[in-house]
């Protein structure tokens, strides 16, 4: 309950502005203008239009003390500060004051006025402010049909200046709101795009890996359909193990199919093509070589086939291609002519690395891993802006996603000489990838 009442509770106004004197700022103005306007107006009231003390007094205290409440709740403010300077014009009919003075509101109501407008302003919507605008004319052109020494243009100040403030803190309000309507639009915005980059990047990874995973669940069929004619005499009940792992092997490559559809769409058709791995790197460096960016590529110093004598997992040969190819373009695209270090090298597992970058490292479980690493050094000119403006965004993302994807670790972030390094390490032990 107390949550509840505490969300119903009005805010201060300029409540939300992230500096602290802003929101400050009505509270001392409030504060101001009470503390001047109160015995300014008792001894106007007394000594110059020749009010009752105690008349006077009451009146000060009615048109000057809500100022403070305007701060919080304007609107309340503005009935007891527009009676109060209702009822000390028709108290000021019952005097005789000279004819130079303001009727039917003097200087200080006038000055209480308008800051109260400014509040409205700030806090209330545009048909409020029309009401209160309708308001204050209406009182100004009645009281004029009952003057004490004629009528005269300055007797509407009220009105005209009212409407101003009114129409100054509108505008203030609503231009606050739109800026804060686009910033939120900017935040979801950028979040949502965030969000579709990785999820367009995923989809790109399930692609390629469906094209690995289909290329042997096909052998797997092929060996299970011909495990007959290939080997003699099988027994009745291991012709039938076959048959019956040949059939799921074909319904697992459907399912997958199926649930593939839903990942390509028309632009994808291109990606059918075999997937690289690391046999490739070396010439994804030559033709990065060849656009006149310096590249030195180290491959392997000792056989990358470690995992129990079989060959890279597919997954991991498409990964560190993959990494490889983004790492290369981002020097391409942000540090053109930097001298670009590529190398691949087989060690022993390190402990648990971490994405320097904020992204997702896998756990260390033990097994030979492959260390992909692509360090370049600062541009000999620094570049005004990136060569290519128009890139997807995926870089860092897809980096990521392809080293959770087979439990391996990434380490990416700036060099302290100015250039940049991406680390991923990728285990070569089929148990370790997930």
């Amino acid at each position: 309950m107390t949550s509840v009442e505490e969300g119903r509770r009005p805010r201060a106004l300029l409540a939300g502005a992230s500096r602290r004197w802003v929101r400050m700022l009505p509270w001392a103005v409030a504060f101001v203008l009470c503390v001047a306007l109160l015995p300014t107006t008792i001894v106007v009231l007394t000594a110059d239009y020749g009010l009752n003390g105690g008349l006077a007094s009451g009146l000060a205290v009615a048109q000057a003390a809500p100022l403070l409440l305007a701060v919080v709740r304007p609107l309340q403010a503005w009935y007891v500060v527009f009676a109060a300077d209702v009822a000390g014009a028709l108290a000021l009919l019952t005097v005789d004051f000279p004819e130079r003075l303001l009727w039917p509101f003097p200087p200080m109501e006038i000055v209480g006025y308008i800051g109260l407008c400014l509040a409205l302003g700030l806090r209330e919507r545009r048909r409020t402010l029309v009401l209160v605008w309708l308001a204050t004319a209406g009182a100004n052109v009645g009281l004029g049909f009952a003057p004490p020494h004629g009528t005269s243009a300055k007797d509407l100040l009220l009105t005209i200046l009212g409407g101003v403030a009114l129409l100054l803190g509108g505008a203030l309000r609503e231009r606050y709101e739109v800026q804060r309507r686009l910033v939120e639009q900017e935040t979801i915005s950028e979040a949502e795009r965030g969000r579709r980059t990785l999820l367009e990047e995923r989809a790109r990874i399930a692609r390629e890996l469906h094209d690995v995973v289909a290329h042997h669940m096909s052998v797997i069929t092929v060996q299970a359909d011909t495990a007959e004619y290939r080997l003699a005499a099988l027994p009745p009940d291991v012709r039938e193990e076959f048959t019956s792992i040949a059939a799921t092997a074909r319904e697992s490559l459907g399912e997958m199919r199926r649930l593939l559809g839903v990942l390509r769409n028309e632009e994808a058709h291109g990606e059918l093509v075999p997937q690289p791995g690391l046999a490739q790197i070396g010439q994804l460096v030559e033709a990065t070589a060849r656009t006149g960016a310096p590249v030195d590529f180290t491959p392997c110093d000792t056989p990358c086939d470690t995992s129990g004598g079989a060959d890279v997992p597919e997954a991991v040969g498409l990964s560190a291609y993959r990494i490889v190819q983004e790492a290369l373009a981002n020097v391409v695209r942000h540090a053109p002519g930097a001298r670009t270090r590529v190398s691949l090298s087989v060690s022993d597992p390190v402990d648990g690395g971490d994405d320097g970058d904020g992204g997702d490292g896998g756990h260390d479980r033990g097994g030979v891993r492959l260390t992909v690493l692509v360090v370049n050094e600062p541009p000999p000119e620094p570049p005004a802006g990136p060569l290519e403006v128009g890139g997807t965004g995926h870089g860092l993302v897809g980096m990521r996603e392809r080293v959770r994807l087979v439990g391996g670790t990434l380490d990416v972030g700036p060099l302290p000489d100015g250039g940049f390094r991406v680390a991923a390490q990728l285990p070569l032990t089929k148990e370790d990838i997930t």
